[in-house]
């Protein structure tokens, strides 16, 4: 199971680099829609960085 949540960490990444690709399309079209898709962007930056330590720390409280 630890696998699948190692797997899924990726795709907070593959969601970061999508809205990343829109607000880069958008920026001359919607700035405010471009900022909406940057802050979800670094949000979902932040979910990876979360998630990747809470798995590492039931690991670490599994292997004890």
């Amino acid at each position: 199971m630890m696998r699948f949540y190692k797997y899924f960490e990726y795709a907070y990444i593959a969601v970061a680099l999508f809205f990343g690709y829109e607000a880069f399309r958008m920026w001359n079209e919607a700035r405010d829609r471009a900022y909406l898709f940057l802050f979800l962007s670094g949000v979902a930056i932040a979910m990876y960085f979360f998630k990747r330590w809470f798995r590492k720390r039931v690991e670490k409280r599994n292997q004890s």
